[in-house]
């Protein structure tokens, strides 16, 4: 019985690792970059953004998702409070906790941001892309803060790459769900209401809004817009690469297919609907982006 919680543990890292794979594998791929002792807290922390970030998706109705999000934010705090959790991703994120002593705040910050999206009606809007900046980095730089932390790097210049990368990310994560969210009937869930009203797209009329898209062409404007903004954050985590310890750069690397995504995105001219963006790995070759990931990887860039 001695070695039934090691090998309870292994099950549970293992399973962190799979979870990873399946539903995020270009950051699988960005994830085994990193050094060996920052592996197991990186996935069991990505397992965790998978897990909570498709909490709504896999429910039959809104409540039930809401309900998967508070569990997991009572999970925490039973963590924090060295609760045994039956769930493997809890377990091994409950040893990394313990491990490397991760913040419960940005934990919790993110599942907090997942839950306030979940409580929207299906027509609320976000207000700007300021709106919408916060949520990629409640959900996403936070990820990235955790995973800094959890290697002992404590460096406020990496910080501010991690929060640009993180918006880029998330902002660009956005975009490429928008066709999963009009077939849900939620196309306009995650554009920014100032710009598709510049654009034509959204209309009030009254307290009532309405949406519009008699030209596809508005909504290609409105994506740029989101994108040039993403685009910037990638640009401003880059000029900072130079300060960076060295030991901070692989936790950087999801600017990787951040930037291989913008890059298809502007090939098809902001279309978001267009089918290239689904082939391979964001546009390109499978192959082609590892190679592109290593050779970053290996020139101490993101």
């Amino acid at each position: 019985m001695k070695g039934a919680a090691p090998t309870n543990l292994n099950s549970a890292f293992s399973y962190c690792v799979q979870q990873v794979r399946n539903y995020d594998y270009h950051h699988y791929l960005c994830l085994l970059e990193l050094p060996p002792t920052m592996r197991k807290a990186a996935f069991a922390l990505r397992a965790f953004n998978v897990e909570t970030s498709k909490a709504m998706d896999v429910s039959s109705n809104q409540t039930i998702g809401q309900m998967r999000l508070v569990w997991w934010l009572e999970a925490v705090d039973k963590i924090y409070n060295k609760k045994p959790i039956e769930h493997p991703i809890a377990q091994a994120l409950s040893s990394v906790i313990l491990e490397k002593n991760i913040s419960k705040g940005w934990l919790k910050r993110s599942i907090e941001a997942r839950v306030k999206d979940a409580q929207k009606n299906p027509t609320d809007v976000p207000e700007n892309i300021e709106e919408l900046e916060k949520y990629a980095e409640d959900t996403i730089s936070t990820l990235l803060y955790m995973t800094l932390q959890s290697g002992g790097i404590r460096s406020t210049v990496a910080d501010h790459a991690a929060s640009h990368v993180g918006k880029a990310s998330g902002l660009l994560l956005l975009l490429r769900s928008l066709p999963y969210h009009a077939s849900k009937n939620r196309l306009y869930a995650y554009l920014p209401a100032d710009s598709a009203e510049k654009h034509g797209i959204l209309v009030k009329n009254g307290d009532q809004l309405e949406f519009r898209l008699n030209n596809p062409e508005d909504l290609c404007d409105v994506v740029f817009e989101m994108a040039s903004v993403a685009n910037v954050h990638l640009q401003k985590a880059r000029e900072l690469a130079k300060s960076i310890p060295a030991e901070a750069r692989p936790v950087l690397l999801p600017a990787v297919p951040a930037q291989v995504f913008l890059d298809t995105l502007r090939k098809v001219h902001f279309n978001v609907f267009d089918p290239r963006l689904a082939r391979g790995t964001f546009g390109i070759p499978p192959l082609w982006y590892q190679l592109k990931l290593k050779w970053h990887s290996w020139m101490g860039k993101y």
